[in-house]
């Protein structure tokens, strides 16, 4: 991949011209955004080459206040009359909209200023050619690894490259550049009515981080193994084995309901629970947005609001929400560098001991079902109720029995997350938020 088209200082300086537009329309106030990436992404199904793909994109977004009504316009033009016809949209749009108490850009004295490059660059010197080869190994891994791995829904390769600036009327002026990479295989098992599939893949801001392509291939074939001659399960409550990878989605679905928008929406069972525990007691959960090269790291939210490391959750108990300047304020709160998300999450227990692996995970459920994925969306959040189809596999006396398929397990979050019985010491770390794998007190399973 190439260099980039612009410069940071050339972003700063369009970011200024759409700024003076925005004020010369009349705004108050306004908050630009400018990016550009570009990647390449390669696919490879049975060892021919199914996809290439080269991405390059570029938009500027502005947003701007006329007092407290809001108005927002994009272009991906940078030229000078574009940039002016822009900020006159954004103008115009918010003339006509509703005002609202709480719109307006972060304050001064909440902005990171002085927010130095976070590191998160490290881009990927690969060629169509080499992308092409490396996908192929993947995915030979995975057939040889096995007979039975018949067929495969292909092994993909991606290296992207993006860098943006942020600026805003109240002084802010700041952006970096980032990288994300991947690797991936999804081979399929099996002949006949007894056919598989599972994937598992490698991502890392550092190319030279990922997990070997091999490695990759061979560990998804694996999984997909593993799946064959599954069976349904008697229904009844048994206790529930999350794999890491899944039990990151229990900590993404806390965060959505303590997020801003739900809040003062009323529509999460975690409203007005600030200091009332929402986790078992021997959890903790923090926040960190400076880990090195993490996927959630950031030294400022997407409204210039400067991050820092925080516990979410201490012994349980909620100690803060995820919130944006906007939210807040309509909590009669203060923001809490949210915006656009949360950074870098970690689900510790105060029980969880160095040996705690997967094994030894599996021996505290003892006798119950071990999920290694979930099916369907099934959460309210207002009530917390919970329902989900699952894939996974029965354990007896802590060794796994077999693999089952076309069952439900019900439940409610709320109590879910209270009734955390235990987290591993077998962390994953694929994305934002990491946990080992986590054990839940019995649920409803609805099989045969």
């Amino acid at each position: 991949m190439g260099q980039f088209a612009y410069s940071k200082s050339q972003f700063q300086d369009l970011a200024a011209q759409a700024l003076d537009a925005a004020r010369a329309a009349g705004a108050s106030d306004a908050a630009v955004e400018i990016s550009e990436g570009q990647g390449l992404s390669v696919s490879v199904r049975k060892a021919r080459v199914d996809q290439v793909e080269h991405n390059t994109d570029k938009a500027l977004d502005i947003t701007v206040y006329s007092g407290t009504r809001r108005g927002h316009a994009s272009t991906s033009d940078f030229s000078p009359q574009a940039l002016r016809r822009t900020a006159q949209a954004a103008f115009d749009i918010a003339r006509y909209t509703a005002e609202d108490d709480c719109a307006g850009l972060p304050e001064p004295e909440l902005l990171a200023l002085r927010a130095r490059d976070p590191g998160l660059f490290h881009p990927w010197d690969i060629d169509v050619a080499a992308a092409i080869e490396r996908a192929r190994c993947c995915e030979a891994a995975a057939f040889a690894t096995d007979r039975r791995v018949r067929n495969s829904e292909g092994a993909t390769v991606s290296a992207q490259q993006s860098h943006f600036v942020l600026a805003n009327t109240r002084g802010f002026s700041n952006g970096y550049a980032t990288t994300r990479h991947s690797v991936s295989c999804v081979p399929i098992a099996g002949r006949g009515a007894d056919m598989q599939r599972d994937y598992w893949y490698s991502s890392h801001r550092d190319p030279a981080q990922l997990a070997p392509a091999e490695a990759i291939g061979r560990y998804a074939a694996e999984r997909a193994l593993s799946r064959l001659a599954a069976r349904k399960l008697p229904t009844g409550q048994y206790p529930v084995l999350f794999e890491a990878p899944l039990a990151s989605g229990l900590i993404g679905s806390l965060v959505h309901a303590a997020s801003g928008g739900t809040l003062y929406r009323k529509v999460s069972f975690l409203a007005d629970q600030l200091g009332k525990p929402v986790l078992a007691g021997h959890l903790d959960l923090d926040e960190d947005p400076r880990e090195p090269d993490g996927m959630g790291s950031a030294p400022f939210d997407d409204e210039g609001v400067r991050t820092k490391a925080r516990r979410v959750v201490r012994g349980g108990r909620l100690e803060g929400y995820f919130l944006s300047t906007y939210s807040a304020r309509k909590l009669g709160m203060v923001t809490t560098g949210n915006s656009g998300g949360s950074h870098n999450l970690r689900l510790r227990s105060r029980r969880t001991r160095p040996d705690d692996d997967l094994p030894a995970m599996l021996r505290k459920l003892h006798r119950g079902l071990f999920v290694i994925e979930l099916i369907g969306h099934g959460i309210n959040y207002v009530t917390g109720d919970y329902s989900r189809g699952v894939m996974g596999f029965w354990v007896d006396h802590g060794e796994i029995q077999y693999p089952v398929q076309e069952i439900t397990i019900a439940g409610n979050l709320r109590q879910m997350l209270l009734g955390i019985e235990a987290v591993g010491a077998d962390v994953w770390r694929g994305g934002a938020r990491h946990t080992g794998s986590v054990l839940l007190a019995p649920m409803t399973v609805a099989g045969s």
